[in-house]
């Protein structure tokens, strides 16, 4: 992570406070911001934040037996010990690719006999030296990859090969607290790009901070689509309606349920509140900045409100779509959302798959669909979800990045 000396003070001042109550101001950085007494208030102000991290357990075959899915539905190990997979996504030739922040790659899986397994033995690396790669994606037979500030684009080769990887730009803002960037391109064949914030809460001095950014494949004709958006990372289309929804992630440290994490109906032009405000047009008391030119109470108003809410601090990482026919025909058109997990509420929350319903090309509400990765007691879990990939099978690939395992879920009908 990228941090300014005076972020890396603020955050060891975070971690050596676990579990505490702060009182006002309990400390700063460059830019950013721990709560503080709401402006309007001269009585006294406490709010309650904890530092709560699970610790990772080894993945074992009794851990498997304890992940939970509705009936009809299995789940195996497609590839194991691959370190820290993140995002996913398949070429027409079956190749998958799949990035590793932590160790600046991509790597090249496949399943040649359609066994749900993959066939590739250890890690084969197509692409290196890209710190903080994240998002993949592919078009017109070339693959797309993006760091925190670059993105590269190779041509498809035979045999899962790629070619060198061509720099397309180099100028995306710099990543802070939030590096993890995604891309896709929608239906219009744009390439649509997530820019996270660099910090929990500030005044950005990048406009393209906190954004989703569309361009041409080539990177030019690039335009900001949506703005307040402090950290979204799943996006998709819907496949009847082609909007686009977006999980974004709530600020930390104003209380164990507070700010939600919001799904947004994007809509090119609109601002979706932060930092100012959160949920339903609600104003962050914890911010003591107003909008430039105006006052949060006349802004957020103004802002798009989120179409659902969610446990806050549960950590949205991928967003897709359900497309295949494997499934029962209830779950077309309805989506996935990946929860890594929570580190600044107690007790923990996320660690799993979500399902999300869509009635009319509307939401309707949130369902478990992979639960188990959490320790009975809350104090351990067994990987961090991140990816998700529709197979041409119809069955769905989640990558966790704690333990590097990439699991396949499957419909078979059998209870």
């Amino acid at each position: 992570m990228k941090m300014s000396p005076s972020s890396h003070r603020f955050w060891l001042v975070l971690i050596l406070i676990s579990s505490f109550v702060l009182i006002g101001v309990v400390g700063s950085a460059a830019q950013e911001t721990t709560p503080t007494p709401p402006p309007e208030s001269d009585e006294p102000f406490s709010m309650t934040g904890n530092i709560f991290r699970p610790e990772a357990q080894e993945l074992t075959e009794d851990m498997l037996d304890q992940i939970q899915l509705p009936d009809g539905f299995e789940i195996n190990v497609f590839a194991s010990d691959l370190g820290n997979v993140r995002m996913m996504v398949a070429a027409p030739d079956g190749t998958i690719f799949v990035s590793r922040r932590d160790e600046g790659d991509v790597i090249a899986l496949f399943d040649e006999n359609q066994d749900g397994v993959s066939d590739v033995e250890g890690v084969r690396i197509v692409a290196s030296d890209m710190d903080y790669i994240h998002g993949l994606a592919i078009h017109d037979n070339r693959l797309y990859m993006v760091t925190d500030t670059d993105l590269y684009a190779a041509d498809l080769q035979e045999g899962g090969q790629i070619g060198e990887p061509e720099l397309i730009l180099d100028d995306l803002p710099d990543a802070g607290q939030h590096p993890n960037r995604t891309l896709a391109f929608g239906p219009d064949g744009m390439l649509y790009i997530t820019v996270g914030s660099t910090c929990n809460a500030c005044e950005e001095t990048n406009e393209e901070s906190a954004t989703i950014v569309r361009m041409m494949p080539d990177g030019t004709e690039r335009t900001i689509l949506a703005e307040g958006l402090r950290n979204t990372i799943g996006f998709d289309w819907h496949p009847e309606t082609g909007e686009l929804w977006s999980m974004d992630m709530g600020a930390d440290w104003r209380g164990d349920d507070a700010p939600p994490e919001e799904l947004n109906h994007i809509e090119p032009g609109g601002h979706y509140g932060w930092p100012y405000c959160y949920a339903d047009g609600q104003p962050d008391v914890y911010f003591p900045m107003d909008p430039p030119g105006t006052t949060k109470e006349d802004f957020c108003p103004t802002t798009v409100s989120p179409a659902l809410t969610y446990q806050a601090h549960s950590s949205p990482l991928n967003f897709v779509f359900y497309t295949g026919d494997q499934f029962p025909e209830e779950y077309r058109n309805d989506a996935f959302v990946s929860f890594r997990g929570s580190w600044n509420r107690y007790p923990a929350t996320g660690y799993k798959l979500v399902r999300l319903h869509f009635e009319g090309g509307q939401p309707t509400q949130f369902e478990d669909f992979m639960t188990g990765f959490l320790t009975e007691d809350g104090t351990g879990h067994y990987g961090r979800l991140a990816g998700l990939l529709i197979l041409p099978d119809g069955s769905l690939l989640v990558s966790e990045d704690e333990n590097g395992t990439i699991y396949r879920i499957s419909y078979t009908g059998e209870e």
